[in-house]
């Protein structure tokens, strides 16, 4: 008897041949409870468990702060000299009280695999006016631009770093220059962390205010539509207590989630294949 021949009785089938019961047949609760048995080790201990998640996401934390501390200071060759007609580099954002430090794992990665990657020095931990940051990462950009004689750039912008790129695009002709731009975990919409932060720092820094859910800020940058020229990624994290999903959420932008946390978002594998795949597609759908 085949297996096919199994799928509307209960037969003990040969070797290699699945028991299968009749569809119709409801399941018997210690049928149930012996499958919620055995698929507990995968569905407690496994790669996509909670538990397994919540360790990787803690294991990320660690190296992203660790990465942070390396500072603004950048030892690398010039990759303005991998610059080719056509190229399109890749220019990293990051997010508040980060460095350029804290995006190195991702610059590692993307210069490994054949991008051209810049980042730049937004201070010595990013505190200042989020409009300050996008007018000096537009100037920057500019002068890059104008040096190399490159015409668009792709952009990756880490937790803040998104809102300093979306202002950019939409407020200072940004969308100009940019094909590409990618959020990771991009307080859009606020984020209520920011109000222990405003007890830290709020005396020295603008931008913890302008973090806040509803502030002048966040109402200024939503102000008008976005820029059609421009395309548009969200990538949030499930497990982010920092920035969670629903203070990412953009309309019009195309939306990602994984499983992890906040850092994990420049530090996971997973997530890097993630930004990978949107920028190799972009390259193919110019061929």
């Amino acid at each position: 008897m085949h297996c096919s021949q199994a799928l509307n009785s209960i037969i003990s089938g040969p070797t290699g041949c699945t028991t299968v019961a009749d569809n119709n047949e409801p399941e018997t609760w210690h049928g149930w409870f012996g499958r919620w048995i055995s698929n507990a080790p995968s569905r407690w201990l496994g790669q996509d468990s909670a538990v397994s998640q919540n360790i990787t996401g803690g294991r990320d934390g660690i190296r992203y702060l660790l990465h942070l501390a390396r500072g603004n200071r950048r030892t690398r060759t010039d990759a303005k000299l991998n610059l080719t007609p056509g190229t399109r580099p890749v220019v990293l954002i990051h997010g508040f009280m980060g460095t350029r430090g804290s995006m190195y794992p991702l610059e590692k990665r993307l210069e490994e695999d054949g991008f051209c990657v810049f980042s730049f020095n937004l201070g010595i931990i990013n505190l200042r006016d989020i409009r300050t940051s996008a007018f000096r990462m537009h100037r920057k950009i500019e002068h890059l631009l104008a040096q190399t004689g490159v015409e668009e750039i792709d952009m990756i912008g880490h937790s803040m770093g998104g809102l300093i790129g979306l202002y950019m695009i939409k407020k200072l002709g940004g969308h100009k220059r940019v094909k590409k731009f990618i959020m990771l975990g991009s307080p859009m919409n606020g984020t209520w962390i920011a109000v222990p932060g405003i007890a830290l720092v709020g005396l020295y820094s603008a931008s913890i205010w302008q973090l806040l859910p509803r502030s002048r800020f966040l109402d200024e940058l939503h102000k008008g539509p976005l820029p059609g020229d421009v395309e548009l990624h969200s990538i949030s994290a499930a497990r982010d207590w920092v920035c969670p999903p629903s203070s990412t959420r953009l309309r019009g932008s195309e939306s990602h989630s994984v499983n992890l946390g906040h850092s994990s978002l420049v530090i996971s594998g997973d997530v890097y294949e993630h930004l990978r795949k949107i920028l190799k597609d972009d390259e193919k759908s110019e061929q």
